[in-house]
């Protein structure tokens, strides 16, 4: 008899957080594993982050903090909205959380009622629809392909809004596809937006600084669409702090409050040491960490001249982020070393089984036709997994 609430049956697993359990266990028994599946930087905290947690654990900042964030934090945080983003928000817009998944939870719970349809551009990062889902919603993909740099067009944006739209997610740099939207494109968007007034739109920017196009738009910024937008962030990806946990969101002040009121019963604030570390990050100038972002551009210039080499594989070239998406639909159907392979499922598997390079079906993402694999690591691991790749399916 199952006992367990139909809402965790109904739950998907993180495919990203799966397949990197997989990798580790198989690397446990020996194996040696390349592990392209999880989006974390390889590179340390920055030594002037670690510098600030030390002294905030020096001057005792263990006692509980404020739920919605410290409030030097939340001034630090609209100071860099408004530097880096060009958007105006007061503190009591700005909501901290433990990581920018929290924040999209948080939203998700405040903002959705039964049957809302939320749209995604897909792919899509993994946890929206299922954070969708969780919180009573619909979700509506809207499908994109490597001809179309994996954007969403106005047109199509249009042609998926129905009385029951009540959202729109998206994220750009985007996670899996690499792709950023630019101020022209999002223009286009919020044109057709702007005949719907009640639907919102949440901004997912955590790749924001990760972004090789030498500009980067905030859809906040566009006139008109600050009141109806939720910007999430977080220092995470830029600031190679992923183990730290501090996401933030930028929103209408009547959502920042409903975020708190939510926070408030479930986790209460994010870590406080973890907090006064963040200062320091969102206070530097983004110069700070450009020495990653150079070593991160290296390696996309790298990954998909290799990839390109691939016979079979179609790349875009992605313009932020640190994945590569290639699509691999041309394997389907083919049996390769006796290994049938029907879907972006099974030559994720295949790969992991005969290359022993870790990736993650684009299924999980809402386009099958692709893989993802993760270039945030060293050039010489990036060098030989693909080597692999090219081996396991000459």
């Amino acid at each position: 008899m199952n006992q367990l609430s139909d809402r965790i049956n109904n739950l998907s697993t993180s495919q990203t957080l799966a397949m990197a359990a997989k990798a580790r266990e198989l690397k446990a028994q020996g194996k040696d594993i390349i592990s392209l599946s999880l989006g974390e930087p390889d590179f340390n905290t920055p030594d002037f982050i670690k510098e600030a947690a030390k002294k905030a654990i020096d001057e005792n900042y263990s006692a509980y903090p404020p739920v919605d964030g410290y409030v030097e934090l939340k001034e630090a945080i609209c100071n860099k909205f408004k530097r880096d983003n060009g958007l105006e928000y007061k503190p009591s817009q700005i909501v901290v959380s433990t990581g920018a998944k929290q924040s999209l939870y948080n939203i998700a719970q405040v903002m959705l009622n039964d049957g809302d349809e939320v749209i995604l551009p897909a792919p899509y990062w993994v946890s929206y629809v299922e954070i969708v889902k969780l919180s009573g919603g619909v979700p509506v993909e809207v499908p994109t392909s490597v001809e179309t740099d994996f954007k969403m067009t106005a047109e199509q944006l249009e042609a998926a809004i129905t009385p029951k739209t009540k959202m729109m997610w998206f994220s750009s740099p985007c996670n899996p596809s690499g792709s950023v939207y630019n101020r022209e494109e999002l223009t286009a968007i919020a044109k057709v937006l702007e005949k719907h007034p009640n639907i919102f739109v949440v901004s997912d920017e955590i790749y924001e600084h990760i972004n090789y196009s030498g500009t980067f738009c905030s859809i906040g910024s566009i006139p008109g669409m600050l009141e109806r937008t939720i910007t999430v962030n977080g220092v995470a990806k830029a600031f190679a702090m992923t183990g730290w946990r501090i996401g933030y969101i930028g929103a209408p002040e009547f959502i920042a409050k409903a975020c708190t009121k939510i926070q408030g019963q479930v986790t209460s604030g994010a870590n406080s040491i973890a907090q006064r570390a963040t200062i320091a990050a969102v206070e530097a100038d983004p110069s700070a960490i450009k020495y990653m972002v150079d070593a991160f551009h290296k390696r996309r210039d790298l990954v998909v001249n290799l990839v390109k080499e691939i016979p079979g594989f179609k790349i875009n070239v992605p313009e932020g982020a640190f994945y590569v998406f290639p699509d691999v639909s041309d394997y389907f159907g083919k049996t390769v070393n006796g290994f049938e392979i029907k879907n972006a499922d099974d030559f994720s598997m295949y790969l992991l089984e005969h290359a022993n390079v870790a990736t993650v079906t684009g299924d999980a993402f809402g386009n099958p036709n692709c893989i993802r694999f993760s270039y945030a690591t060293s050039e010489d691991q990036l060098i030989e997994a693909i080597r692999r790749i090219k081996e396991a399916l000459a």
